[in-house]
């Protein structure tokens, strides 16, 4: 099975390829630069693999949460690829995708996914690991500021990890309640395939029309607030 994936939900973007069995990953800009960068990542990955648009069987996307814009960019890319080849979307949840990645070796019977959602704002979930390896990955999303985040983390009382990026405003307080706290670097879009190929094989596969971002939220600029139909930032 052969499958590109797209990861620009938060930090950098992100471009993966499963193509003949071998994976290739790349790296672009800061999502800031998703627009202008995506596409020809892309071309590249396909070109350094060898690999002609026709061979690929579906698109796996990262489908959120994440930064508005970088959703938007990265799922209309995603979209306007699966249709021009006629092949299905694969929307793949940002968070247990994040916690599932997670390298082998840190000893945690659970994993706190947390993605900054505007200043002093984050989303996320909590899985146990042995839920993750199982590709049970239904934990709700929930978005709250430090207090909430340390909330939840105080409630699951057995070891965790806390993945993520940029969450140094929080790291003093997850430690000081026991967590062992993560850079996600690890996560790329070769963290997508795992669950991507369990749903394609499942039929989980989708209509490039019928695939929406997961925003979880509207997006805010001052007092303007756009829903997830509008045009807006991040």
């Amino acid at each position: 099975m052969n499958i590109l994936a797209i990861e620009c939900t938060h930090g950098v973007l992100g471009i993966g390829l499963l193509h003949g069995g071998a994976v290739r990953d790349m790296r672009g800009a800061a999502w800031q630069k998703t627009a202008e960068s995506i596409v020809p990542l892309i071309d590249r990955i396909m070109m350094d693999a060898g690999a002609l648009p026709g061979s690929l069987d579906a698109v796996a996307v990262s489908s959120g949460p994440g930064s508005f814009t970088a959703l938007r960019i990265g799922m209309s890319v995603a979209k306007g690829v699966a249709c021009g080849l006629g092949i299905p979307v694969v929307p793949v949840p940002t968070l247990p995708s994040m916690a599932a990645s997670l390298p082998s070796g840190f000893g945690a019977e659970a994993v706190m996914a947390v993605v900054e959602s505007r200043k002093g704002e984050y989303y996320y979930s909590v899985f146990r690991t042995a839920d993750l390896a199982a590709f049970r990955w239904d934990a709700p999303v929930e978005r709250g500021g430090a207090e909430a985040v340390l909330a939840e983390l105080a409630s699951h009382p057995h070891a965790t990890a806390v993945v993520g990026r940029h969450l140094e405003p929080l790291q003093d307080a997850l430690l000081a309640g026991g967590a062992r706290v993560v850079g996600a670097d690890f996560f790329t879009a070769a963290a997508l395939f795992p669950m991507a190929g369990r749903l394609l094989s499942t039929g989980g596969g989708a209509d490039a029309g019928s695939v929406v971002p997961d925003y979880h939220q509207e997006f805010v600029s001052g007092s303007t607030q756009v829903g997830p139909g509008g045009v807006g930032g991040k």
